[in-house]
């Protein structure tokens, strides 16, 4: 195709061929076009294009990648995830909106000149830029409508999802609380063995229930949640409505349950209120059949008065005692337990024995009220029988039928009076049986006020560890627990927790056993002995209790637990419950024992009583004890205290200056003793100023003596309250004066038996190792034998006689004074001192003395009349000192005849001559008789005996022949007990 081609030279050329419209304003013409303008809005249309395709394929991108996202299964990952996606989402929406402003801003560039002049006419190009924006952002629009709609369905299902995942999350916490208190209230199935067990049990289960109530709301407020889950068409519903379900299910069954033990135990409160009814009524029953007086019974008006008291008392049975027993075995079917059925027959059974007494009373009564003194008939004897047989009183006839009556009388009124001969009789018979059942009565009210208030002592005690105790651990009471309070529970109640346990669990179980036997509870009491050694602890604790209550009495947290409680006592009254209980032991005991005097548990009813006043002893003692200051070692250690007291103490030491010996005996010290099983303390007492227990005193530790050094004289001449404590061979001497006699005696019999004891214990050591020494040891062979018949018997002789002595006189104790008082006669006017004799030996090498039980045996005449003071100063002036004895080698004369060897049989006679050769083991000399040239193995205790009166011996007694008071020591003998060389007891006794 040929286009023809026009060669213009100028602008005005131009013009006529274009018109100027559609040239530009350089070229003369109208057109409105700038190229450079026209490039960048074409660019800027290209650019938004651009975007809008971008965007479109994000939110398509990230509509696909939310609608595949799979639901998390928890809280915290489905909270985690709808926070993500909406942070995309706001990201993606601020994305479009940036799009949406850049897309406005080029519209608005082209319209711009008909904005600024509406008579502006765009061209077709601006007319096309502008359709070319106005598509592009309704395209955006709808891409953003479409987004936002996805978005709101997808962060709808997201919500529904977290509201899913805190509804079973929720859900299984409430699930387990009610678990727990369904568990809880499971627990409560004991129905109670008393109303105020049942009242109290009622009112634990109240407020557990008042506990329980916020998790029980809980549980029905988070099923109405679900419920409104399943309203709004929740798409987990197959998952939402099991689950409510199961909410209301367990709140019901709760609450059901719950009403159920309230029934129950309301039932259970309603029978035991009737079984006390009626317990009370026979017991009030009994009390007046007790309280009836025999001797004014026999009379017709007593009898009278008596029978219309037991008919007005019967007529109250009414509305007290059980009338039908199946009957309330169908009524309180559900509650009976084995155990309260057995209690409801025991209360039965109580109440028909009383009734049946109360019919034997009444039929008594009823014969001694209708007895009448019948007037005499008259009829006409013979003479020679009334002269012979004088006719007594009608009255005693008709009493008594006296067999002195006249033939005649006797013919007409034989009958009667053999009818009321048998009622009298029968009556007298009543009146013993009366008395036996009296004190049957007084009895069984004795051990149910025992059972009673042992039930009522139980209920204080739980109600003070769960209402004061418990709170202490509450974490809604601390609070009101002042810091300085606090972590002080075991202070300020001691050891309650198990003395509770032990009454509740055991002895209060092992009691109600003896219901029925109330004269055997002495055996309860024992069986049980042990077990109130818990007492002492609390006890022991009681100081420190109170002075802790006086400083935080006035707490708002006692104050609060009072109130909740509704005690009208403060906690100190409680706490001072277990020491009433103790002693309120005893005097029940003595009241049994006083109805029981003759019944077969009477024995173990003494030994019960006396083994608990030995407790309250031990309580009382270790109160004491505890009030001891000063003392550096462990108290434990001395042993079982058991004695202590005030005395007046005198001193007398040997080592000490004659001045003080001499002012010992008129200046007496204020001392108070404790006598241990190891030791015995001498204290000062220091009353202390206080309230409660702080009034108590204190007693400041000033010396001690250790009991295997401690000697005993029983007497003292001038003063019968007074003995003697000395220690170390008399080296220290106290005198000590007790307030009575009665007291001295008691303190001298402890200490007796602490030192017999140890004797015992030393002499069965000793003779253990001589029994091992003589099996294990070789011993030289012998070619002598004695007769066996003669060392037999010598042996036996001999043996019996120091086991006599032994046995009589408790190792050299004796209690026979010398100088007998006034009026008074001596066991033996012949005996001598039977007290402890001390040898001292001067053969080679002997200078010590040592404690002989036999010395005394083989010289009855060794004595001292000084002074017990002065004792010492005798020992001191024959060089005794008191130190233990050593053997050594050498030749000794016998004083006295021994047939008894070790391994074999080797004798010696008194007068031989005999060498000391070497000493073996366990205390076993070899020893050659230079008279017969025979040796053998001898105990060093034996020795003693043998040589200790020879002519290279001499002898002297420590013991208090001035007085002939009795000595007791165990100084030498258990202190060297480990030492069978040195003198014992056990070692003299072979």
């Amino acid at each position: 195709m040929k286009v023809p081609i026009i060669m213009l030279g100028s602008v005005s050329e131009l013009q006529g061929y274009i018109d100027k419209t559609q040239l530009t304003e350089d070229l003369g013409g109208t057109l409105d076009y700038c190229h450079n303008r026209w490039l960048s809005r074409r660019t800027a249309i290209e650019g938004f294009a651009q975007k809008v395709k971008q965007t479109a394929q994000i939110l398509q991108s990230f509509g696909t990648e939310l609608a595949e996202t799979e639901l998390p299964s928890d809280v915290q990952s489905t909270s985690s995830l709808l926070a993500t996606h909406t942070e995309k989402k706001d990201k993606m929406k601020e994305d479009i909106r940036l799009a949406v402003e850049q897309g406005d801003d080029i519209l608005g560039s082209i319209t711009q000149p008909v904005t600024e002049n509406p008579e502006y006419k765009l061209n077709q190009d601006q007319l096309d830029n502008q359709t070319t924006v106005e598509r592009l952002l309704a395209q955006l629009h709808e891409t953003e409508t479409a987004f936002d709609e996805f978005w709101i369905k997808h962060q709808q299902k997201l919500e529904q999802c977290l509201h899913l995942r805190n509804f079973e999350q929720n859900f299984r916490e409430v699930k387990a609380a009610l678990d727990i208190v369904s568990e809880r209230l499971s627990a409560f199935t004991d129905v109670g063995n008393s109303c105020s067990h049942v009242e109290h049990i009622l009112k634990d289960l109240a407020n557990f229930e008042e506990k329980s109530h916020e998790t029980v709301a809980k549980a029905r407020m988070l099923a109405s949640e679900g419920d409104a889950f399943i309203q709004s068409n929740h798409y987990a519903m197959d998952s939402i409505i099991p689950k409510c379900s199961e909410l209301h299910h367990l709140c019901d069954a709760f609450t059901t349950e719950t009403e159920r033990r309230r029934n129950l135990l309301n039932k259970s409160l309603e029978l035991h209120g009737i079984l006390e009814k009626s317990m009370k009524w026979c017991d009030e029953g009994i009390y007046l059949l007790a309280s009836q007086p025999v001797d004014k019974c026999q009379s017709q008006d007593g009898a009278e008065s008596a029978l219309q008291e037991i008919e007005k008392f019967l007529d109250t049975g009414a509305g007290n005692k059980i009338k039908e027993l199946n009957k309330i075995y169908r009524e309180y079917e559900h509650i009976l337990s084995e155990d309260l059925k057995e209690h409801v027959q025991k209360v039965f059974q109580k109440q028909e024995s009383m009734e049946e007494m109360f019919q034997k009373r009444q039929v008594s009564l009823k014969k001694l009220a209708a007895k009448q003194t019948r007037p005499v008939q008259p009829v006409a004897p013979r003479p020679e029988a009334f002269v012979k047989s004088p006719c007594t009183s009608p009255g005693l006839q008709s009493e008594y039928g006296s067999s002195s009556e006249s033939s005649a009388l006797r013919r007409v009124n034989y009958r009667r009076g053999k009818s009321e001969m048998t009622e009298l009789h029968q009556s007298r018979g009543g009146s013993a049986m009366d008395d036996e059942e009296n004190l049957a009565v007084l009895r069984q009210h004795v051990i149910n006020e025992l059972i009673e208030t042992e039930r009522a002592y139980v209920e204080e005690l739980l109600c003070v560890l769960e209402g004061y105790a418990a709170e202490m651990d509450n974490p809604l009471m601390a609070h009101l627990i002042s810091p300085e309070l606090q972590n002080k529970k075991d202070i300020l109640f001691g050891n309650m927790e198990e003395i509770y346990h032990f009454h509740n669990r055991i002895f209060l179980r092992e009691l109600e056993n003896y219901i029925e036997y109330p004269e055997l509870v002495g055996r309860c009491f024992l069986d049980q002995m042990e077990d109130f050694q818990i007492y002492e602890k609390y006890c022991q604790n009681k100081p420190r209790s109170e002075s802790l209550w006086r400083q935080f009495s006035d707490s708002v947290f006692f104050q609060e637990c009072q109130r909740k409680l509704d005690h009208k006592l403060s906690l100190d009254s409680y706490l001072l419950k277990p020491v009433q209980r103790i002693t309120k032991y005893q005097l029940l005991l003595k009241e049994m024992l006083k109805y029981s005097k003759n019944c077969e548990g009477a024995e173990d009813l003494q030994e019960a009583l006396t083994s608990i006043l030995g407790i309250l002893k031990a309580v009382n003692d270790s109160m004491h004890q505890i009030a001891i200051t000063g003392y550096d070692g462990n108290l434990s250690e001395l042993g079982k205290l058991l004695m202590q007291g005030s005395f007046n103490v005198w001193t007398d030491h040997k080592k000490g200056h004659s001045k003080v010996k001499d002012l010992a005996r008129f200046k007496p010290m204020q001392r108070h003793l404790f006598l241990h099983e190891k030791a015995v303390l001498f204290c000062k007492k220091r009353e202390e100023n206080g309230e409660g227990y702080e009034k108590a005193p204190s007693y400041s530790y000033k010396h001690s003596l250790n009991m295997a050094a401690v000697g005993i004289t029983e007497n003292v001449k001038g003063d019968a309250k007074k003995f003697e404590i000395w220690y170390n061979a008399r080296e220290e001497v106290y005198i000590i004066q007790a307030p009575t006699p009665e007291v001295k005696a008691t303190w001298v019999n402890e200490i007796r038996k602490v030192l017999t004891s140890q004797l015992q214990a030393c002499r069965e050591a000793s003779q253990h190792r001589t029994l091992e020494q003589t099996q294990s040891l070789p011993l030289p062979a012998s070619s002598c034998t004695s007769p066996s018949q003669n060392h037999i018997r010598n042996t036996k002789k001999m043996e019996e006689k120091k086991a006599d002595l032994t046995s009589q006189e408790v190792y050299g104790i004796t209690a026979a004074p010398k100088y007998p008082e006034k009026g008074k006669e001596t066991p033996s006017s012949s005996a001598k001192s039977q007290t402890l004799p001390m040898i001292l030996l001067t053969g080679p090498g002997w200078s010590k003395t040592s404690h002989s039980l036999d010395a005394s045996e083989e010289n009855d005449g060794w004595s001292s009349a000084e002074d017990p003071l002065n004792s010492s100063d005798a020992e001191e002036d024959g060089g005794g000192g008191g130190s233990e004895m050593k053997l050594t080698p050498g030749k000794y004369t016998v004083v006295t005849d021994y047939e008894k060897g070790v391994a074999e049989e080797f004798t010696v006679k008194s007068g031989d001559l005999v060498q000391l050769i070497r000493e073996g083991e366990d205390g076993l000399w070899y020893v050659k008789n230079l008279s017969t040239g025979r040796d053998g193995w001898i105990p060093a205790s034996n020795l003693l005996m043998l040589i200790g009166n020879s002519k290279s011996a001499q002898s002297l007694s420590s013991s208090e022949s001035g007085t002939a008071s009795s000595t007791l020591s165990t100084s030498s003998s258990c202190s060297d007990s480990c030492n069978v060389s040195s003198t014992s007891f056990s070692d003299i006794k072979g």
